[in-house]
């Protein structure tokens, strides 16, 4: 039988420890070892902290063969994966040929590295080295060319960014405007369901139309809809409706939107500089700069995707409904993380915060 004879001072040490060390385990211990030097049997002192004989005597060799120190060593077994050896090889290899399903990754596992695992196990793998089941996204081709790199670069430091800088300041007014055509039809989407979903549509090719204008600060929201066309007329029209809510404010207006010919016209250019509005035309195939392209998304979330539409006055309902809750403040927490002013390049998909 293994017997536990403490000098004074390490009683003293073990009573403050015990209640004062950080990791549960080692507390745990203490407590074992000072109940086995008051002569306890070592039934009781199992039953009292929860633990088996053999685990006990564990605690008492530990104490008999190092001390006071050696009860506050915390060495738990964990076992790793075999993969962790190839982590940098396998790491290298998805970054370049991501896998679309985790049967996927399971069998170019094995053929990097001869090692065959389980699905379970790769995809805690795959976490540990940070990767995640994402949905891809879409981008124009010509946004990855060097040039276009280039240029969507010092757009966005030499234009946006400044402009930005000053509207947080209050210096100055900056929307962003762009147009959303939203065809009656079934939005597919992700839903959490036990089963496959079905998600009926309507026939025909009937569309919603949205010119819209989102302020870059507060997120406040104009627009214009129609049923037909969105053309320079329209922009025209919302020009002005942007002017009339700022009449009588000294501070400059900025308007940051795309090359569309019903935007570029002269109609259109003549009429903002007659309104004192600065037309800020982004460089072509960069819908990644123009914030308000992040708002439609939150609106086919938000009233279209996985939703049935009876008909094309329901459609436009839905619509509605969430541009209101737009308009009355009802989404403003989520557009704040949604609209902040990071905007994503696409030279290494670096991101640049304005």
């Amino acid at each position: 039988m293994l017997k536990i004879e403490l000098t004074e001072s390490e009683r003293q040490q073990l009573q403050e420890q015990r209640y004062n060390h950080p990791h549960p385990h080692v507390m745990r211990k203490m407590d074992a070892v000072l109940l086995k030097d008051l002569g306890l049997k070592n039934s009781i002192i199992c039953k009292h902290l929860g633990v088996c004989d053999n685990t006990l005597r564990g605690y008492c060799k530990e104490y008999l063969k190092g001390g006071i120190e050696r009860l506050k060593e915390v060495n738990f077994y964990r076992p790793s994966s075999d993969m962790k050896e190839f982590s940098g090889k396998i790491e290298d290899h998805f970054l370049e040929n991501p896998p679309t399903s985790i049967s996927q990754a399971v069998a170019e596992i094995e053929k990097l590295t001869g090692l065959k695992r389980g699905e379970t196990q790769v995809r805690k793998f795959l976490k540990s080295l940070k990767f995640k089941y994402i949905k891809t996204a879409s981008v124009p081709a010509k946004a990855f060319d060097e040039e276009k790199q280039k240029e969507q670069r010092e757009f966005l430091e030499e234009e946006l960014a400044p402009r930005l800088a000053e509207a947080k300041e209050g210096k100055r007014t900056v929307y962003f405007a762009d147009a959303a055509h939203f065809v009656c039809g079934a939005f597919l989407g992700y839903i959490w369901c036990k089963a496959r979903t079905f998600v009926q549509t309507l026939s025909g090719r009937k569309r919603y139309n949205i010119l819209g204008v989102i302020n870059a600060i507060t997120h406040d929201l104009k627009y214009i809809c129609n049923e037909t066309y969105i053309n320079a007329q329209t922009v025209s029209d919302l020009l002005k409706l942007i002017k009339e809510e700022h009449m009588g404010d000294i501070n400059p207006i900025t308007i940051v939107l795309d090359n569309a010919r019903y935007q570029r016209c002269k109609l259109v250019q003549n009429l903002a500089e007659e309104l004192n509005i600065e037309l800020l035309f982004l460089p072509s195939y960069s819908p990644n700069l123009n914030l308000i392209e992040r708002y439609w998304r939150w609106l086919r979330k938000d009233c279209l995707n996985s939703k049935f539409h009876e008909n094309f006055a329901k459609f436009k309902e839905f619509i509605d409904n969430s541009l209101k809750k737009t308009l009355n403040k009802e989404n403003k927490k989520e557009l704040e993380t949604l609209l902040n002013l990071e905007f994503q390049l696409f030279d290494n998909a670096i991101y640049y915060r304005a």
